[in-house]
């Protein structure tokens, strides 16, 4: 029996996000989705054009749902440590559509606008051009990283279960400084050492040269 709410741009795409997040991105197909609405597969392309366009339309879903909190005159490690923050939040809320959104070259208002941000907060701290575009891409590929952790999704978008070490299952005599951290390495809290993580990039970040000063001209 098919749906007789109106289907719409919106509908397909939660729909899409719904999907993703229960089975993954691999699953979703315009036959699948139009399933999920119980509607034609021939009815979707009056909205969406295609699958590709389908999943930037869930990739700027997400993006447009982070919450940005900024403070214009806080120093500018304290304002990449909050778009940081407001990333992982929605990547914990959408997980395995986080994947989705690092997959996707995005060149929407939705997909820019946290590019933009962050590019204009590290230039407005003195990075050149070149540096503040490898920072990003650096804080991305941390915060992605601790996402595949946290969460457990794997580059196939499938949960895994966590496996700690096992104190009894290590040789003392092959492994011993793995043997007397096992306990350390086999727990994790997740907020402090994602903290941990960003506190050492911007340590680091910070030494670098910045041939402008905050708020100088941008090249």
């Amino acid at each position: 029996m098919m749906s007789t709410e109106p289907l719409s741009r919106g509908r397909i795409v939660t729909a899409a996000v719904d999907l993703i997040e229960r089975e993954g991105a691999d699953a979703v197909s315009m036959r699948r989705i139009a399933a999920e609405l119980n509607v034609g597969v021939m009815s979707l392309y009056n909205h969406v054009p295609n699958k590709a366009a389908l999943l930037d339309a869930v990739a700027e879903a997400v993006l447009s749902e982070i919450e940005f909190t900024d403070d214009p005159d806080a120093d500018w490690t304290e304002r990449v440590r909050m778009q940081a923050r407001a990333f992982r939040q929605i990547a914990h809320h959408y997980p395995r559509c986080t994947m989705v959104v690092v997959s996707r070259q995005l060149q929407s208002p939705a997909g820019l606008l946290p590019v933009e941000r962050a590019l204009a907060t590290l230039r407005d701290a003195g990075f050149d051009g070149q540096d503040a575009v490898r920072i990003l891409r650096t804080f991305i590929a941390y915060i992605v990283g601790s996402l595949l952790r946290e969460v457990g999704v794997t580059p196939t978008f499938a949960p895994v279960p966590r496996v700690g070490v096992q104190v009894e299952n290590v040789d003392p005599a092959l492994f011993p400084e793995v043997g007397r951290l096992a306990p350390i390495l086999g727990s994790c809290d997740e907020e402090p050492d994602f903290e941990f993580g960003i506190d050492l990039l911007i340590q680091a970040i910070a030494l670098l040269p910045r041939p402008e000063g905050r708020g100088g001209a941008r090249s």
